[in-house]
């Protein structure tokens, strides 16, 4: 019997680019968290007694000019190398553009596998036989899992592959291949990477992205970790997922429906991240808070939004450990709009008009010259990321222009309704 673990897209010291935007994120804390959810990994091996660990590429994140983030890896390793825990790994689509990679001398117990053709690589005090191929550019779009060698008789054999298979959202398409690509090949575990959610592909054989030892950004939620593999008289006994991640994002929803004042409200969005809190097990909490369902004070949510954004800010920073990193406004109102200022008033022309209110991100900047203006100060990897001002889909830019006219909806309600 003998253990191994399987990690990937692990992105040491990733820049995060556009924290610095928000005045009250935990920067350092954020940019610490990769480092130390990797020495999570190193005693997490060193605890289990692994045999080995396999990276699945992505180490590092592109062409990176400062080398304490590979002696820190180094360093590292060294550790490993006093328990006798070797290292295996392909290159990623990351590590491909990296100048550390190409450069960094890696100790005799951490094999690089080739980039240029499949290599096999036998451990013959485990029985192992370890296959894998790199990226020698930053875009491979061949199919590089059709090169592997057959299943060697006698070895438990495994397939090391940073790969998007037949594709996955918000993934690029790198080293294409299908599942029966990969069964054919007859091994026994195929140690995958470049997908940074978790998933168990198959169990027949084991194929398994990990996903990313540490989420990065709001749109990498939930726990985070590696996968820690259990291999008896040949066969895979055990695929037990070990949370490493010491920063965590979450992506909260709290319906208001029942909530019929402002005190209600807040009262739940203080359930929901004590909730929160208490399920990420001490570790420090990035939230992105969402407000769904039909509610009384759907307009007064919309009118005094930025308000109610600090209260809930506050809410967090009290509870300790907690950065709220954004809310999104999607309730709505019991009545609609026009219902709401009665169709007889002067106020109902308006309100006509904000119904049909069309936006386009194409002529947008013409309509609204301060959204050009705006967007030429926003930092170039802000507009181009994944995350931008405007959406760029058309189903993202449905729900954008409904929020725009329940913003402004509400906003005209309150203030038609004021005395």
């Amino acid at each position: 019997m003998f253990r191994f673990i399987h990690a990937a897209d692990i992105h040491l010291d990733s820049p995060l680019r556009g924290l610095e935007s928000y005045e009250d994120a935990p920067v350092a804390e954020i940019r610490r968290a990769g480092r130390r959810a990797f020495d999570n990994l190193i005693d997490l091996a060193i605890e289990e007694e692994v045999r080995f660990i396999l990276l699945a590429g992505d180490l590092y994140d592109g062409d990176w000019k400062d080398y304490h983030t590979g002696l820190y890896f180094i360093g590292r390793m060294g550790r490993l190398r006093q328990h006798h825990i070797r290292v295996f790994m392909v290159s990623g689509n990351h590590d491909a553009a990296s100048q550390i990679t190409r450069t960094l001398q890696l100790p005799d117990h951490v094999g690089m596998l080739s980039n240029k053709r499949p290599e096999t690589v036998l451990l013959e005090d485990v029985g192992v036989a370890i296959h894998g191929q790199g990226y020698a550019s930053r875009a491979v779009t061949e199919n590089l899992a059709a090169g592997y060698p057959q299943y060697i008789p006698g070895y438990f054999n495994i397939g090391l592959l940073h790969t998007a298979l037949t594709g996955r959202q918000g993934h690029e398409p790198y080293a294409p291949c299908t599942v029966d690509d990969l069964v054919q090949k007859g091994y026994d575990y195929w140690a995958l990477g470049h997908v940074h959610c978790r998933e168990e592909v198959s169990t027949d054989p084991w194929i398994v992205f990990p996903g990313n030892l540490q989420g990065r950004h709001a749109r990498e939620t939930g726990a985070k970790g590696a996968s820690l593999v259990t291999v008896e008289d040949g066969q895979v006994t055990g695929v037990v997922h070990r949370e490493l991640d010491v920063l965590r994002w979450q992506v909260c929803s709290v319906d208001l429906s029942g909530c019929g004042s402002m005190d209600a409200v807040h009262h739940q969005v203080r359930q929901t991240l004590e909730k929160e809190q208490g399920d990420a097990d001490g570790r420090v909490l990035a939230v992105r808070l969402v407000l769904t369902g039909t509610s009384p004070v759907h307009a007064i949510l919309m009118d005094e939004s930025a308000h109610v954004t600090e209260s809930f800010r506050s809410i967090a920073a009290g509870l300790g450990d907690m950065w709220l990193e954004k809310v999104l406004f999607k309730t709505q109102g019991k009545e609609t709009p026009l219902h709401a200022v009665g169709r007889e008033t002067p106020l109902a022309g308006l309100m006509t008009a904000v119904e049909a209110f069309d936006l386009d991100p194409g002529n947008l900047p013409e309509q609204v010259p301060e959204v050009g203006a705006l967007i030429t100060r926003l930092p170039a990897e802000l507009v181009g990321g994944n995350d931008p001002l405007l959406p760029d889909t058309p189903e993202e830019m449905a729900i954008f222009r409904q929020e725009v006219r329940e913003l402004l909806a509400g906003k005209l309600i309150r203030h038609w309704k004021r005395p």
